[in-house]
C-alpha cells in the first residue's frame, strides 16, 4: 500500500490510532507543509506518490483540474472526533487497499 499522507485538517494523534494498519502513514506537519495551501501538498504528494486524506473538497476539485497522481481519501463526515475518523480508516481498510492498487481510481469518499 502506498503512504497516506494526513491533511493538515486532520489530527496529527490520528497517525498513532492507525499506524498498526497504515505503518507508513504520514502528517503534512511532519513533512515541512504546517500551513501549507492545498495546491503545495498536492504537488508534494504528486511528487512522492502519497495518497492526500483529506475532509477538504478541495483536493477533489484539484484531482478535478490535475487529474491523478495523487489519489485522495476524501472524508465526508462533518464535524467528528480524531476517534471517529480513526475507526472509519480502521473499517474501510481493505476498501482504501484496494483503492490504492487500482490505476483507474483517483478519489475515494468516506462516510
Amino acid at each position: 500500500m502506498k503512504t497516506l499522507l494526513l491533511d493538515q485538517n486532520l489530527s496529527p494523534r490520528l497517525i498513532n490510532r492507525v499506524i498498526d494498519l497504515y505503518p507508513n502513514i504520514l502528517h503534512t506537519d511532519s513533512v515541512g507543509l504546517r500551513n501549507a495551501p492545498d495546491r503545495d501538498v498536492w504537488e508534494y504528494a504528486r511528487l512522492y506518490d502519497y495518497i492526500v486524506v483529506s475532509k477538504d473538497a478541495d483536493f477533489s476539485e484539484l484531482l478535478l483540474l490535475f487529474g491523478t497522481p495523487p489519489k485522495i481519501v476524501w472524508i465526508r463526515r462533518g464535524n467528528c472526533s480524531t476517534s471517529e475518523i480513526a475507526q472509519l480508516l480502521r473499517d474501510h481498510f481493505e476498501m482504501i487497499e484496494t483503492f490504492c492498487d487500482d490505476p483507474e481510481s483517483g478519489i475515494l469518499a468516506l462516510y
